[in-house]
């Protein structure tokens, strides 16, 4: 009979699997730049940059190794030193007596103790990962899953976090009979402290929305809550807009976010700046903004990881850039639009890390 359940890959293959997948050059190339922006900090980054080659390399590998013991565990660091102390011995250890002499090696047990604590490492990575997985399924449950379907409107809707979870929110929802309210949120910073509190601005938007005519008042009293029940320094930047079915007028808030950009035909325009991000001040005005688009034309809004994507020389992709690209295939669906931006995106950035939540929302008219 065949066993049932899991079945472990066998080392060997795996080996070779690896090997194959031609991808361990960039790979080792992009984690070595994520080490350095994970363990230094701005300022040593900097006074690296103007060092000689030989000092860089020097000061680099000893405060990566210093940034790395001190945020090891008191334990861990303890056993750190042992096993460093083991590995570096002589050879052996001799304990002797008048007629008998032991000898020990010690470097092997050394690097067991080095492993044990990779292992450890590796446990907590691994915990991480899955609480972290657990959050992603929660956040992908609470953002919509149907394309928005608005008669006289085509809309896209796009975001990816820069990790497991992200701070961006994107959402779209009915409002009542013809009347739709779309999103395009960006949470300072990134990573799950980000995605919770991106959660509780879904929520209370979502809990507000319908009761607000005046999306001026629906952004005060948003930014009152948001204000008071996160935590100091903590904000949102925000753009909401109102859609009804058949119509081209489009009402919308802007609190803090990148202005959007409007193509018709060949021009292009770039709203006015908005009003303070979410959370700044516990009592902000905010203005209501009003557009009307034709057949044909239409709205980008994008977070601030889209247009400030680096390539790995540090280039930025641009808001410019991105306005050029979007007036090139203004005339394809807001699908293709957002594809064919993303995509463009992706090959600029290359082997760099996404360093951001990436999110884009495209409102085209249709007649």
């Amino acid at each position: 009979m065949k066993a049932s359940g899991h079945v472990e890959p066998k080392l060997g293959k795996t080996l070779i699997d690896d090997f194959r997948r031609g991808d361990l050059r960039p790979t080792v190339s992009r984690d070595w730049r994520d080490l350095k922006d994970f363990f230094l900090t701005p300022e040593r980054r900097k006074r690296l940059a103007e060092m000689g080659w030989f000092k860089r390399w020097f000061f680099m590998i000893s405060w990566l190794l210093k940034s790395m013991f001190l945020k090891l565990t008191p334990v861990r660091r303890i056993l750190l030193v042992v096993g460093l102390l083991f590995l570096l011995a002589a050879g052996s250890v001799t304990i002797g007596s008048a007629n008998i002499r032991i000898g020990s090696n010690t470097n092997i047990l050394g690097t067991i103790i080095i492993l044990f604590i990779l292992m450890l490492e590796l446990k907590d990575k691994l915990l991480a990962r899955s609480e972290l997985e657990a959050g992603r399924a929660v956040q992908d449950a609470l953002l919509p899953h149907k394309k928005p379907k608005i008669d006289g409107w085509d809309l896209c809707l796009i975001t990816r976090p820069a990790n497991d979870v992200g701070g961006d929110l994107v959402d779209y929802m009915p409002l009542g009979k013809d009347k739709f309210g779309v999103v395009l949120a960006d949470v300072a910073g990134k990573g799950l402290g980000a995605a919770l509190l991106m959660a509780k601005l879904q929520a209370t938007l979502r809990a507000l929305a319908k009761d607000y005519k005046s999306l001026a008042q629906l952004a005060r009293k948003i930014n009152e809550i948001f204000y008071s029940d996160t935590l100091a320094n903590s904000f949102a930047s925000l753009v909401y807009l109102e859609l009804l079915a058949n119509s081209g007028n489009v009402r919308l808030i802007n609190a803090g976010h990148i202005p959007p950009i409007i193509l018709r035909g060949s021009k292009i325009e770039e709203m006015p700046k908005g009003t303070p991000a979410l959370g700044l001040a516990h009592k902000t005005d905010y203005t209501e903004e009003s557009v009307h688009l034709y057949g044909g034309e239409l709205m980008v809004i994008y977070s601030d990881g889209l247009s400030e994507a680096r390539n790995e020389q540090g280039h930025f992709f641009g808001d410019q850039k991105l306005m050029m690209l979007a007036q090139e295939v203004s005339e394809l669906t807001a699908d293709e639009i957002c594809q064919h931006l993303i995509n463009k995106v992706d090959r600029f950035i290359g082997n760099a890390a996404q360093n951001d939540d990436l999110s884009l929302i495209v409102v085209k008219k249709i007649d």
